[in-house]
This record gives C-alpha cells, sequence and structure tokens, in this order.
C-alpha cells in the first residue's frame, strides 16, 4: 500500500519548459486526498522554487536541497547545515578551481559573488528565487545547506570525481549530468530525507512511490518500495528503478500516478 508518492522536478515531473499538466495534476492531487496518500517534491533545488509550481497546494511537503531542508508552508520538519568551519574549507577548495561557476545555498536565501557573470545569476534565478548578490561568501548569516556548482557540461562527471577526491569527509559531490552539480552532506541525499520525513508522517521508505531521473535520485530510487525511472534517466537511475515510465516531456510522472489512482 502506497501511502506517500515523491517526485524529483527538472527532467522528471517538470517537461523541459518548466511547465507540468495542472488539470490532469489536480484530478490526481483528489485522489491522492482520497486515498490518504500525501505528496511530496524531492529536489535539489531551492524551497522557494519549489512552492512556486504548487501554490494552490499547501498540503505539499518539500525534501528540499538533496534533503538538507524538509518542510511545507508552514512548518520546518528538519533542517541540517553545513558547520561554518567545513562551509569555509569547501569554499576554498571550489573557488580555487577558476572553470566553476559557484552558489552558495542558504535556508533563507541562495548566495553569489558581485564578480559572477550576470547572465549566469539571471539563468539561476529560474531555480533560486530567492538570490542576493554579495561582495563575500563569508559575510553570509544563513544555515549553509549546499554548494551548487555550474561547469562545463563535457567536464562534468570528471569534474565530481575531482571534487569527489577534493572533498572527502567535508561534502558529497552529486550531478544529474549537463554541467550541474551540487555538494550535499555527507550521509544526506533524498532517500535519507524521506525517510527522515517517513519517520515524523509514520509511513516507512516501503511504503513510498518515488520518480527521478538523475544521479542524485538514485538512493531515492533504490530504497523506496516503488522506484521509478523516467524514460529519460540516466542509465545507472533506470538500472536500480524497479519501473520504468514516460519521459518527462510526455508527462511520464502523472501517466503513472494515472494509472495507479484512477485506474
Amino acid at each position: 500500500m502506497i501511502k506517500l508518492i515523491a517526485t524529483d522536478m527538472d527532467g522528471s515531473f517538470l517537461r523541459d519548459d518548466m511547465t507540468y499538466d495542472e488539470a490532469k495534476f489536480k484530478r490526481l492531487h483528489a485522489a491522492m486526498q482520497r486515498y490518504g496518500i500525501q505528496w511530496v517534491v524531492a529536489s535539489g533545488n531551492q524551497y522557494f522554487q519549489l512552492k512556486s509550481f504548487f501554490k494552490a497546494y499547501p498540503d505539499t511537503i518539500y525534501v528540499a536541497e538533496n534533503g538538507a531542508l524538509i518542510r511545507d508552508e508552514t512548518q520546518t520538519y528538519a533542517l541540517h547545515a553545513f558547520k561554518p568551519t567545513v562551509t569555509t574549507q569547501i569554499l576554498n577548495i571550489v573557488m580555487a578551481m577558476p572553470e566553476l561557476q559557484l552558489l552558495v545555498c542558504g535556508a533563507q536565501s541562495a548566495y553569489a559573488l558581485t564578480t559572477e557573470d550576470p547572465a549566469h545569476v539571471t539563468e539561476m534565478r529560474q531555480y533560486y528565487h530567492h538570490l542576493a548578490v554579495v561582495p563575500d561568501f563569508e559575510t553570509i548569516n544563513d544555515n549553509v545547506l549546499k554548494f551548487a556548482i555550474s561547469c562545463p557540461p563535457e567536464k562534468t562527471m570528471a569534474i565530481v570525481d575531482e571534487l569527489r577526491d577534493k572533498l572527502q569527509g567535508l561534502g558529497e559531490p552529486t550531478s544529474s549530468g549537463h554541467g550541474d552539480i551540487d555538494i550535499i552532506q555527507p550521509g544526506l541525499n533524498k532517500a535519507a530525507g524521506l525517510k527522515e520525513l517517513g519517520n515524523i508522517l509514520h509511513i516507512e521508505l516501503s511504503e513510498m512511490c518515488a520518480f527521478g531521473d538523475g544521479g542524485n535520485d538514485l538512493e531515492m530510487l533504490r530504497e523506496v518500495g516503488l522506484g521509478v525511472a523516467m524514460a529519460n534517466a540516466q542509465p545507472a537511475v533506470t538500472a536500480v528503478a524497479d519501473r520504468t515510465t514516460d519521459s518527462n516531456e510526455a508527462q511520464g510522472v502523472l501517466n503513472f500516478m494515472s494509472e495507479a489512482l484512477e485506474g
């Protein structure tokens, strides 16, 4: 019996233009409510950006920033931040790698330096609705949840390997490919976030269904009772999934949910 449905957003729930079939979801959301199923968004993205897609559904719970922040509109269930000393160590390592563009992601906002390319900052505002431009990362007064890196797409996995070597014990690099890398806290990921939320809601991982397409979805799809990979998922993700569904462009998450909830 599935008691919770969780989905990744980019490349999974959302089409490439960052839209979804809102009429179909409205119908499915009503069905979830009838069956007592909790709706969860599990993403590497910022809470404020994720919430913008579901303003009409205040019961949505967000496992944001790859599990570092779990909250809904009214309460925070869990917040896991890097220690300030570790934040400084990570910044020293990453900022010494000139090919990388960096955001520091806090609970209240993301932060870019005033020296960052303005075009990159503008692009990042699609994913970080709270984004401040600051002269120095050391002046940030916020809980740092993760670091978001942009790099040349063809070098993504090589840079992940390099960061994994340099950041041992400090942070874990994870990527969905395409030039985007997150540095998250060791042991924190979407699966850990869902387990933590499940403990609060009294729902086991085995009673959850989750959808994903990228490297930061691997643990989640492997550990829930029903892990579903998108048709456009990375091969490693498909390999750990129990089922597959249509692509994000074809609204595979909603199609799968429709079959399960509406027959």
